[in-house]
């Protein structure tokens, strides 16, 4: 089969590099799935620039989530079992995490809902518990990430301002349905959210940015309001002021969303039949910018690495039937 695999640490566009393998083999416990969509994600960029906590041995293949078909013919959602992602046609993955893909998605759209909208729903509802009538912030609005907390916000009954840079991401970000949008490239942060809500700020804040995107969204955070740490795609991890979130009373929130599988799989099982509901009434829909072929998934990579794409770059293996 033909798989991507990264023999050393760097840029993706630079390591990952096409190859023929051999299938893998099942361990006891796991199922074999042809890979029908790949979705692409920042920790692939991270797995390859070797940042990312979890450091498979050299040579890997990246891919965290896929649609993939068992071989008795479901349509599934998985995790590939790292060191063999899902940037092949071929993956294995634990058979007891493997989720239905929902029938109102095609393959792409079914492979970019797993990860970003479990990290969405459970850091929105369980972690920072936003109520209806809210005020969400959403940095990185029109990424894959921001994107899925954006429609989900919405669904939760929440005002939500994304924060993009530049302005076709903008014009996504009100596709997506955010009731503000604000340029960081041409507007102030701080001083938008403030008018936008009365002075009061925002009750909720979905960073995956870190770095400046963290500094600005204290200072315009709601008195009791919850600032949602989701990652660091700026690559600075911001080191908080304590004392700044006691004399405001806002809270810092964290999210490791891989954790829930290990110590809350039910909830995980439960998050993903309510995904699956709203996909199917259209609430939400992963934003699939780009379908590439397989030959185009390390510059994929390197394009989210970039940060330079909007919603979601999906893989096709040879052979994809939708």
């Amino acid at each position: 089969m033909q798989a991507w695999r990264v023999h050393r640490n760097g840029e993706p566009g630079e390591v990952m590099k096409l190859e023929e393998a051999d299938l893998p083999v099942p361990a006891e416990g796991q199922v074999l799935l042809k890979v029908r969509a790949a979705n692409v994600n920042f920790p692939d960029a991270l797995l390859c620039r070797g940042q990312y906590q979890v450091r498979p041995p050299l040579p890997f293949t990246p891919g965290v989530e896929v649609c993939g078909e068992t071989e008795d013919g479901r349509r599934v959602l998985a995790t590939p079992a790292l060191p063999r992602g899902g940037f092949a046609e071929y993956v294995v993955a634990d058979e007891a995490a493997l989720l239905p893909a929902p029938d109102a998605l095609d393959d792409a759209e079914a492979a970019a809902l797993h990860i970003g909208y479990q990290t969405g729903w459970f850091g929105l509802h369980r972690r920072a518990r936003l109520q209806p009538g809210e005020t969400l912030l959403v940095h990185a609005a029109a990424g894959g990430v921001g994107s899925a907390a954006v429609q989900l916000g919405k669904a939760a009954g929440a005002t939500v301002i994304g924060v993009v840079g530049g302005a076709a991401k903008a014009a996504t970000a009100r596709e997506l349905g955010c009731d503000l949008v604000i340029d960081r490239h041409s507007e102030d942060i701080v001083a938008s959210v403030k008018e936008a809500t009365g002075g009061r700020g925002a009750d909720v804040v979905y960073d995956p940015v870190g770095g400046d995107a963290y500094a600005k969204s204290v200072k315009c955070i709601a008195f009791e309001g919850r600032v949602l740490v989701v990652g660091f795609a700026s690559g600075t991890i911001p080191a908080p002021g304590l004392n700044h979130a006691l004399v405001k009373n806002y809270s810092i929130v964290g999210l490791h969303w891989g954790l829930y599988n290990t110590h809350d799989p039910a909830a995980v099982r439960a998050c993903h039949d309510e995904l699956a509901a709203l996909a199917a009434q259209g609430i939400v829909k992963p934003l699939v910018s780009e379908r590439v072929p397989m030959a185009g998934a390390a510059e994929a990579v390197q394009c989210v690495a970039d940060g330079t794409s909007t919603g979601r770059i999906v893989v096709l293996p040879p052979g994809g039937t939708r």
